[in-house]
């Protein structure tokens, strides 16, 4: 018996939420998803610093620039925003860590094995690199921690990565925040794959190899 999570059943989600696509009202999505646009054959939008269009007439996805390679994870990503995305979902200015968004409990410790304990031990003693990397995404310093900056997953879920680097008493720290309004925009379950593949992409992006095993 295969498992769960194995990349057939991801595969065989992807399929399923392609046809879940066909049944939205797209005229609706483009009215309630900031940065949600219509071009042609395709509704576009930006994940991560990277152009993506969803074809209006069969759902299928594709990468419309080649920075990054399209995941089955991005893939979910996608179609989970387009699908959970609230009449009046909005950001709120209100930032928290995973664990205390609505409903996330249940999800917070394998947000912290998979996700925040991965991105601090891959980028301790790496500061310049975490930098580099954050603005190759198109990150906007913050001024708390060693490293923070907010990279836009989506222009309506911004994520804040925050890091410490380890010294000569303490081991290297991170934190990642969301507006509180960002589970008004897509499934919360959602949102650790969200941080799990921008910490995929900020190690590749740095050169390095992430140490720990991620979510994606």
């Amino acid at each position: 018996m295969k498992p769960e999570n194995s990349p057939d059943n991801y595969e065989k989600w992807c399929t399923e939420w392609q046809q879940r696509f066909l049944t939205l009202d797209q005229d609706r999505l483009l009215h309630q998803i900031p940065g949600l646009d219509a071009d042609g054959d395709y509704l576009t939008l930006s994940y991560y610093h990277s152009r993506y269009g969803i074809r209006r007439d069969t759902g299928e996805i594709l990468c419309l620039e080649d920075p990054h390679p399209l995941t089955i994870f991005t893939r979910l990503n996608l179609y989970t925003l387009l699908w959970y995305c609230t009449e009046h979902a909005a950001l709120t200015g209100e930032w928290m860590p995973f664990r205390s968004l609505k409903n996330a409990s249940p999800f917070g410790p394998a947000f912290q094995k998979t996700v925040t304990d991965v991105f601090a031990k891959t980028f301790s003693g790496h500061l310049p690199e975490l930098e580099q990397a954050c603005r190759t995404l198109g990150g906007k310093k913050l001024p708390h921690s060693d490293a923070g900056y907010q990279i836009d997953a989506f222009a309506c879920i911004p994520v804040q990565f925050l890091f410490w680097d380890r010294d000569e008493e303490f081991p290297a720290q991170a934190n990642i925040l969301f507006d509180r309004g960002a589970t008004g925009f897509i499934h919360v379950e959602s949102l650790v794959s969200v941080a799990s593949e921008g910490l995929s992409l900020l190690t590749k992006a740095s050169g390095l190899s992430p140490k720990g095993n991620t979510f994606t």
